[in-house]
């Protein structure tokens, strides 16, 4: 698909020709640095080398300190307490980090994931009950149970307190919860707002060991959980989620837990892991549990101790990834015929499909499938007890909550953000949502947000690019949402020799420009461009630059996201 490329404009000069001298790098890596806030040596220094100590006190969160003395209460007369949280990467991760953490205090804890297909998402009545028939008298939330009003006030008419610790988007009205710990909260000072729900769980056992003179390692050894959910969740990698990326690969890449070490080894390799691999290796064997079974399976990876369990449980994991695989091919399949048999469906604004067979774990990623291939918002729907549920997905720039905002009457219930969101409906909503939906987006997505953005940092020519380039390219790392890895554009370079096609959809080339050295160029899903390519004929082309390792053997690799030919 055409891509509409939108190159950054220049940064302040005199900012970039000072970062040049004190850092001694290349202009252009200067000018990335200033457009992406560094502008100081100071701050250079804490962008390229992320430093724990740089983490802002815990205790700048609301209800930090209660949540605290609620804790020490429930230590102190032996209450049993009930960690809970939800069945994405982010919250079997939150959980196995704040299960482990207070394992160290005490016996009197359990854990608890609700079942994404007979409970849903967030806080559940059947959850409260069982921690009600287990003798817990206090959950600890995670990534969950901010807008739990109802099931928060069921549970303190159980006699159980709730402390909350999530990172959603409030509603007017917070849930009456012992303690509420969420950066978004209108009344919360704390300074960076953008944590992911296991960043929020780090948080309350780093206030804790502090409030004990706790050693640091007894909450910074879980760093890699946090890491993880960084990266599934999406969340901007800024501020201390920077910090806990660096510091959480560094962990991972060294002394990983068993159940981490095994799940790396399950994907072929056990080291040199970046927040990408995460993403597309990792997060998704995690999240395949809940998808395909209960994530619980998840949080039992992560919490084991032995290795021969870990190993066990990584190879069950890995089955259910696989499993997940061809269910979510097979939909993406049926959810393309669809659209394929239906021309008034090609010519839309929007996609909406529904399949009432449809594994409800598997539609939130065909529905970011569908969305790549027509660069649409898009929703798909499966039947769930007696209702449609669904997952949505956006384009970038467009905001996919308030089109559904404007459905709201013909939906039981939806939540989400600007991107991604879960909604519910009667099944004779179908029709008329699908309807409105493609009028509402219809008028009021610009056109040109219908074509994927390509966004580029700066121009470069052929010559700058060196081992010393790459290397402070790779210093930029991890890189993510708020930190992407830069993306250059050079003019008038060309092919040296036939451009050809590794596997089915990948194009492979030698690039050059004029006085320059030859590169190894390799273009993801660009077979198609493979016939516009004419030896030595000149065209544009954008891409980052990369480290390639092949046989032991390191060799600069440009990574094409888009080639235009030149006139």
């Amino acid at each position: 698909m055409e891509k509409r490329w939108v190159q950054a404009g220049w940064a302040d000069r005199k900012t970039t020709d000072l970062l040049v001298q004190q850092l001694n790098i290349d202009e252009s890596l200067a000018q990335i640095l200033v457009q992406r806030g560094i502008t100081s040596f100071d701050a250079a220094r804490d962008f390229f080398r992320p430093d724990m100590k740089h983490l802002h006190d815990p205790f700048l969160m609301k209800d930090m300190d209660t949540a605290i003395r609620r804790i020490d209460l429930a230590l102190e007369h032996q209450e049993k307490i009930l960690i809970y949280g939800d069945y994405d990467v982010d919250g079997t991760t939150s959980v196995a980090l704040a299960y482990s953490f207070f394992k160290q205090l005490t016996n009197r804890l359990e854990y608890y994931i609700p079942d994404r297909h007979k409970e849903g998402y967030g806080i559940s009545t059947e959850g409260i009950d069982y921690a009600k028939s287990a003798g817990c008298t206090l959950i600890i939330a995670l990534d969950c149970g901010i807008k739990s009003n109802d099931k928060i006030d069921y549970a303190l008419s159980m006699g159980i307190d709730f402390i909350i610790c999530d990172h959603h988007l409030p509603g007017e009205t917070l849930p009456a919860a012992v303690a509420v710990l969420d950066p978004k909260r209108a009344d919360c000072p704390y300074p960076f707002k953008e944590l992911a729900g296991c960043g929020i769980g780090f948080k309350l056992a780093q206030a804790y060991a502090l409030t004990h003179n706790m050693a640091k390692e007894s909450y910074e050894q879980y760093l890699d959980l946090v890491m993880i959910s960084v990266a599934a969740d999406i969340v901007p990698v800024l501020d201390e989620n920077r910090i806990f990326a660096y510091h959480g690969l560094l962990k991972l890449n060294t002394s990983p837990s068993l159940g981490l070490k095994a799940l790396m080894r399950s994907t072929g390799r056990d080291k040199d892991f970046t927040l990408t691999d995460i993403v597309f290796s990792i997060a998704p064997r995690i999240n395949a549990a809940g998808r395909m079974d209960h994530a619980s399976e998840a949080v039992k990876m992560l919490l084991c101790d032995e290795d021969l369990s870990a190993d066990e449980q990584s190879s069950f994991i890995n089955l259910q990834n696989t499993e997940r695989k061809t269910s979510d091919q097979q939909t993406t399949a049926e959810a393309l015929a669809i659209i394929g048999d239906c021309e008034i469906l090609i010519n839309r604004k929007t996609t909406v499909v529904f399949n009432e067979h449809w594994n409800k774990g598997v539609i939130g990623i065909v529905a970011s499938r569908l969305t790549e291939k027509y660069y649409r918002p898009t929703v798909v729907l499966t039947a769930s007890n007696g209702l449609l549920t669904g997952s949505a997905r956006s384009v970038a720039g467009f905001d996919l909550y308030e089109a559904l905002a404007d459905c709201a009457d013909l939906l039981l219930q939806f939540g989400g953000h600007k991107f991604a969101a879960g909604l519910t409906m009667d099944p004779k909503n179908f029709d008329s949502f699908s309807q409105r939906f493609e009028q509402v987006v219809a008028r009021s997505i610009p056109e040109e947000l219908l074509c994927p953005e390509l966004q580029i940092d700066t121009e470069i020519s052929f010559q700058q690019i060196n081992a010393k380039f790459q290397r402070i390219v790779a210093q930029m790392a991890p890189f993510g949402p708020g930190n992407p890895a830069p993306v250059f554009v050079s003019h008038n370079v060309f092919c040296v020799g036939n451009p050809y096609i590794v596997g089915t959809k990948h194009l492979k080339l030698n690039i050059k420009q004029q006085n320059s050295a030859t590169f190894d160029g390799i273009g993801f899903g660009l077979a198609d461009l493979q016939q516009a390519i004419v030896p030595h004929k000149p065209f544009s082309m954008c891409y980052t630059v990369e480290e390639n390792i092949w046989k032991e053997q390191k060799r600069l690799q440009l990574n094409i996201k888009s080639i235009r030919m030149d006139n």
